[in-house]
């Protein structure tokens, strides 16, 4: 999944959380918003582009991302899985391997800030992963 998000967060997004400046696109799942590398920054563009198509009328004018079949609800997280699957991407194997990538590139404090997970958790997933960040504390140098 996208930066390691459960699928069941990924259908919450809104279109206000994503952000296209023509020459980045960005999610906000934590403050900052994270940037989409390539090839995805260009798959959210077309999806983006394609909205006003969607098969149901009620999910046009929704706010969802990813909208569902019911008027005002987002897309059921089983749903999402199976589209995912579909298109030969593991959702579990790939949030699991995603969120393993980047808390051994930078300290669990700032991924969970970043991604919105709770400190103790990205702290666990630095220790399974082997990582080295797990004395990292987070605070004031100047003091």
């Amino acid at each position: 999944m996208p930066y390691a998000q459960p699928v069941s967060r990924i259908v919450r997004l809104t279109i206000d959380d994503i952000n296209d400046d023509e020459t980045t696109v960005t999610v906000r799942l934590g403050d900052p918003p994270s940037p989409l590398p390539q090839p995805v920054a260009a798959l959210m563009r077309a999806y983006m582009r394609s909205r006003p198509h969607l098969p149901y009328a009620s999910s046009r004018s929704s706010q969802w991302l990813f909208p569902g079949r019911q008027p005002g609800q987002p897309m059921n997280p089983v749903s999402l899985q199976v589209h995912l699957r579909g298109i030969g991407v593991p959702p579990q194997r790939g949030r699991t391997s995603a969120i393993r990538q980047l808390v051994v590139r930078a300290p669990a404090p700032v991924i969970a800030k970043a991604l919105g997970y709770h400190d103790k958790t990205a702290t666990r997933l630095v220790t399974e992963a082997g990582g080295t960040w797990s004395r990292y504390a987070l605070g004031d140098r100047r003091r």
